[in-house]
């Protein structure tokens, strides 16, 4: 194994264990071991083999997480491993996990009585109900941090309280009955669609990646990476695309990403010459936009499929041109950067042999191929996974370098359910703003002071929904901002027209879109940290880097070719070619550089013409074409005539 094979596998592990206790008591070690391993073979035997009534199915889930996070998270996450109280668990975390077990057990046992009652709870499930609502907002704070928690409440008092708000959001009372039964005994809060979809497709998907990286394939797609672009002007910025955004859609945490292959790619890209903030900010965008990369999309689109009733496979299949364009943009940039400042590539004797990787790892690609096929061919993500995970096992055993014995093979169900802990508090505590949002109508409300405000112009509509998204989005695990972004703002989307498809990729590419946003920037900051510059500069860079991703939302709004819901194969290559274009014109503009570094007004000029190239406007769309070559042209002839001059 190579040494930045050997360093990528070590941060990987760092990422995903560092926030946890460091167990050194052996009762402890095994127990924390025994729980995550059979949270693990629970879900992967109800995927296989059949699932238990909803609500008992997520109670399971969540109760296993919540008793994980109380036991290795700590109440204070600062230096997990400075002392021995780090180490063990406390009295009153132990307290917090038995009582996670028995609010849950409740509800696995005692559910039938609760339907034949007609839901209606009584006193005991109104003191159970309080407490787990409690201990599941302790539960999200410990492991995603104040901000959902708060924001869960504030909607909890909103239920309680809305009659003393003015205006249009202004709803009768709920009593505090009703709000429990809401939230603890019904599938319409906590137990909603959001922890449902973290129970049957997150977990899964978190699995199968634990299990992809466990057997080598972030070896195999920084070794490809390398190997494809490493020579090229910019390469490692180059590896940093590609190694990302392949690794970004299996993982689904833009900063796991940043840690796990930017600890790799930036100290490359400021070894050949880029500066540390361009390198944090590119590792910073690639990662993020991991996650709108098909086929699995940082599991998070398993929840758009959910809520529009869309199949999987069509929102796989949608999401591939705006993807492709979002890293052909950042490609682009990297690229005019490289020569900007004249930079090349990696030298041959640095770049691992692509044969040689085909030969060794080359066979692990089996499994994501099978996930997709089976997606493709109609199968539910359910099984898909199921299925991969099962490939993988198998497959690993095709080379030595690969093999997963059974000790590593547990270690990856432990690290599996580790991994899904973060999600799936986030996902069970927006079930209550979900829950609070159904119970008082205030999407409605919502959707009626949107239109109202915009007075239906759907470009402003867009815009508010776009700021609203990244607001939603700060700071939160991408699953939690779309369920939140998704209930409220892509209603207000659909009323006024747009597509259902459309108007909630829009609202999850933003949501996505919201960890490089300034001023709460988590992918930035983390990337930051790596390259040892400015926190506040990575961001802004990072936003710049990005500008095409917020646009190319804006541009399948108005062209819905460009998602492959409309128009034939024709119109579809005219609206992807013109796009390519534009984002071209848009990347050198921003960068500053064509083949001579631009004026302010050439950069202006080309920048207009992107966005006209963009658009679904025919006569935009010609202007742009024929302006945008023309500038073009003259900076080609510039280029001609400062070699001549230099020749003389």
């Amino acid at each position: 194994m190579s040494k930045h094979n050997k360093k990528l596998n070590q941060n990987i592990e760092v990422s995903n264990q560092s926030k946890y206790r460091n167990f050194n008591n052996k009762f402890w070690k095994y127990l924390i071991f025994a729980i995550a391993v059979s949270l693990s073979i629970f879900h992967l035997y109800s995927a296989g083999f059949g699932s238990l009534l909803a609500i008992k199915f997520r109670a399971v889930h969540i109760g296993v997480i919540m008793i994980l996070i109380f036991l290795l998270i700590p109440h204070r996450n600062k230096k997990v491993d400075s002392n021995l109280f780090s180490k063990y668990p406390s009295i009153f975390d132990v307290l917090l996990a038995l009582l996670s077990g028995v609010t849950i057990g409740y509800i696995f046992y005692f559910y039938d009585d609760v339907i034949l009652r007609g839901g209606i709870a009584n006193q005991t499930e109104i003191i159970l109900g309080t407490i787990f609502l409690l201990l599941i907002l302790e539960a999200a704070r410990r492991s995603v941090g104040w901000a959902l928690p708060l924001l869960a409440v504030i909607f909890f008092l909103y239920g309680l309280y809305g009659e003393w708000i003015p205006g249009p959001l202004n709803h009768a009372n709920f009593s505090y009955r009703r709000m429990i039964e809401q939230m603890y005994i019904s599938t319409e809060g906590i137990f909603g669609i959001a922890l449902g979809v973290s129970a049957q497709y997150i977990f899964l998907f978190i699995l199968f990646g634990a299990f992809m990286s466990k057997t080598g394939m972030g070896q195999l797609i920084t070794d490809m990476s390398l190997a494809v672009s490493g020579k090229k002007a910019g390469g490692p910025a180059k590896v940093a695309v590609i190694a990302s955004s392949t690794m970004g859609t299996i993982n689904g945490a833009a900063v796991a990403n940043v840690v796990t292959t930017g600890s790799f790619t930036i100290p490359l890209m400021k070894k050949i010459g880029f500066k540390p903030v361009f390198a944090g900010s590119v590792e910073a965008v690639a990662s993020a936009g991991g996650q709108i990369v098909p086929p699995v999309m940082g599991a998070a689109a398993f929840i758009l499929a959910e809520l529009t009733g869309i199949s999987y496979a069509t929102v796989m299949i949608a999401a591939i041109v705006p993807a492709f364009l979002y890293y052909f943009s950042t490609w682009i940039m990297i690229d005019r950067e490289a020569k900007r400042l004249n930079l090349r590539g990696l030298n041959k004797e640095e770049l691992p042999s692509l044969k040689e990787t085909f030969i060794k790892r080359g066979h692990m690609i089996i499994p994501l191929v099978i996930v997709v096929s089976l997606i493709v061919y109609g199968l539910t993500p359910i099984y898909a996974a199921f299925f991969g995970i099962v490939s993988i096992w198998i497959v690993s055993f095709l080379r030595k370098e690969t093999k997963l014995t059974f000790k590593e093979f547990m270690l990856t169900l432990e690290e599996g359910s580790k991994g899904a802990l973060s999600v799936a508090a986030a996902c069970a505590v927006v079930g209550i703003i979900i829950g609070v949002v159904s119970l008082t109508g205030l999407g409605v409300s919502f959707t009626s002071i949107m239109l109202d405000l915009t007075h239906g112009q759907l470009p402003l509509l867009l815009l508010l929904t776009m700021l609203s998204c990244i607001i939603l989005g700060m700071g939160l695990p991408t699953s939690a901002a779309y369920i939140m972004a998704g209930t409220v703002a892509a209603p207000v989307l659909i009323a006024t027209g747009v597509e259902v498809l459309a108007a909630h990729l829009f609202v999850f590419y933003f949501a996505t879109l919201s960890t490089l946003t300034p001023p709460v920037a988590l992918a930035s900051y983390a990337a930051a940290g790596i390259a040892n510059a400015s926190p506040s500069k990575v961001g802004w860079a990072g936003f710049r880097l990005a500008i095409a991703g917020f646009i190319i939302p804006f541009a399948f709004v108005y062209n819905p070719s460009l998602i492959l819901i409309e128009g034939g194969i024709d119109n579809i290559l005219i609206s992807l070619f013109t796009a390519m274009f534009g984002i071209f014109l848009i990347a050198a503009s921003v960068i500053g550089h064509y083949v001579v570094n631009l004026s302010m007004l050439n950069r202006t000029i080309l920048f207009i013409c992107g966005i006209l190239l963009i658009s679904s406007i025919l006569w935009a769309n010609l202007v742009g074409i024929l302006v945008g070559l023309f500038i073009l042209f003259v900076l080609n002839k510039q280029k001609s005539s400062i070699q001549t001059n230099s020749l003389i």
